[in-house]
Formats: C-alpha cells, sequence, structure tokens
C-alpha cells in the first residue's frame, strides 16, 4: 500500500496524480462519494486523464480522455464504444460496449482518512501498460497542452 494523501484534501482537489513505488504514474480521483485509482495516462495514445471529463455512459461511470474522447469505466477500466444494430435501418439504434479492459485500475484503501493505493499487480498485460515505461513519462511531460492566450 502506498500512501496518497489525506482523504480531505483529495476531495478537496478532486484529482491527484502520484507516482506510486517509484513505478508507476495513477490518477486518484473522488467523484460522487467514491475513490478511484486507475493509470494515469490513457490506454490509445498517452492523453492526460487528470484532465478528462466524468461522465456516465448506460450507467457506468467513466473517464473521458481529452485527446480523442476514448472513454474508460472507473470501475473496471474497460474501453466503451457506441455500436449501432443495424446500419441499414433508420433511425439508427445505438448502445453502448465494451472493448474489454483496457486501462489499468487500482485499489483505494481509506483507512482513519488516509488514502492507500495498492498497484493491480496482475500479470496479465493491459494495454495502459505501455504507457508507464520512462520513454513515455518522458514524452507526456512534454506535450503538455500550451496555456491558452489571454484575451
Amino acid at each position: 500500500m502506498h500512501f496518497i494523501g489525506k482523504k480531505a484534501d483529495i476531495v478537496k482537489a478532486g484529482r491527484v496524480t502520484q507516482r506510486v513505488n517509484g513505478c508507476r504514474d495513477v490518477l486518484v480521483l473522488y467523484h460522487q462519494g467514491q475513490l478511484y485509482a486507475l493509470d494515469m495516462l490513457c490506454y490509445h495514445t498517452g492523453g492526460p486523464l487528470q484532465n478528462g471529463d466524468i461522465e456516465e455512459f448506460s450507467g457506468q461511470l467513466c473517464i473521458v480522455c481529452p485527446w480523442h474522447k476514448y472513454k474508460i469505466t472507473l470501475a473496471e477500466g474497460e474501453g466503451l464504444y457506441q455500436a449501432v444494430d443495424d446500419p441499414t435501418v433508420r433511425p439508427l439504434r445505438t448502445h453502448w460496449r465494451s472493448k474489454g479492459v483496457k486501462q489499468r485500475i487500482h485499489k483505494v484503501t481509506e483507512v482513519s482518512g488516509d488514502v492507500y493505493v495498492t498497484l493491480n499487480d496482475s500479470s496479465e498485460a493491459i494495454e495502459s501498460d505501455v504507457y508507464q515505461t520512462e520513454k513515455h513519462r518522458t514524452v507526456s511531460i512534454n506535450v503538455q497542452p500550451k496555456p491558452k492566450p489571454k484575451t
């Protein structure tokens, strides 16, 4: 277990990022009374999930990557996409489907107001793992969006 911070501070901030155990960049967020932890960079192309919006799709809370709008469930790390039943029938009938687990989710524990994360150390490869290398950490830090000029 790795100490992240005081729950009150995380609730106030809404989101915090931290390198856990010196090896993994994790986003911890508080939404609707729950704490969640997941790999900080999106499985698709390493977008900064700490800047993503939280939205609900088909009853599942998701973080939406700010770069390409990929939807990732907070509870399981599944990638969601909108499917069409039959593209020849109008109006189109769509529904949300899972691509499977794409983002590594980590366990959050609260003890007396302190928040800890235990890394998901499953040996099964998950797509977000690729962005946990030093090469990708350096690139993602250098690709932060430039501030918009004040008008």
